[in-house]
């Protein structure tokens, strides 16, 4: 590849999905401390209590989570949409949700059962998606699938963060998350089982 083709993959949107990958790790990082100083400005409920790793994970993840949208935004208005991008920008985003709820289930702030669901949907939905472009055909992100995201990501945020309603909120992203699987698969039934 040229340098005029590098600089076109490693334009601002693609950058800012790279960036969102390698925050990942800090949230894991910061919600594995285990710093026991009172958080300014958040009452002290003991155990319940937010720690300055929570406070510091849930900031990340958050701003990581923003990112997601931005880039989009960025490659569509200024028509920087690429080959890169298409692969780097849902690996990111399923590299962070995955992360967070991973170390989520490890400090038993969700059941790992609910986290298994959500990583297979991904693998059938990736797995869907790879099929159909063997096959010349792109599969969009259905409405479901977006609207899953953003209940995932406000669930992982009230659940980092130790807020009241994360739980509740991801028992209906699990909940999405099955039913745009559903979708897909029965979007892509006919391609999967018509025969050669």
């Amino acid at each position: 590849m040229n340098s005029k083709g590098k600089m076109k993959a490693l334009n601002l949107p693609n950058t800012i999905s790279l960036v969102r990958v390698f925050l990942a790790p800090l949230v894991l990082l910061f919600l594995s401390l285990r710093i026991s100083a009172p958080v300014p400005y958040i009452p002290d409920m003991g155990e319940g209590s937010p720690t300055w790793g929570d406070v510091l994970a849930g900031g990340v993840f958050i701003v990581a989570a923003i990112t997601d949208s931005l880039d989009g935004y960025i490659a569509r208005k200024h028509k920087l949409v690429t080959t890169l991008g298409k692969f780097i920008d849902p690996l990111a985003d399923k590299v962070l949700v995955i992360a967070a709820m991973v170390a989520l289930v490890e400090l038993q702030r969700i059941p790992a059962w609910i986290v298994v669901v959500i990583i297979t949907r991904e693998f059938v939905v990736t797995g869907l998606r790879l099929v159909a472009s063997a096959e010349g055909v792109v599969i969009a992100a259905s409405r479901g699938g977006k609207v899953k995201t953003v209940f995932q990501i406000v669930a992982i945020s009230l659940l980092i963060l130790k807020l009241p309603g994360g739980m509740g909120l991801m028992w209906v992203a699990m909940f999405l998350t099955v039913w745009s699987g559903m979708e897909y698969l029965i979007g892509g039934a006919k391609m999967l089982i018509e025969e050669e």
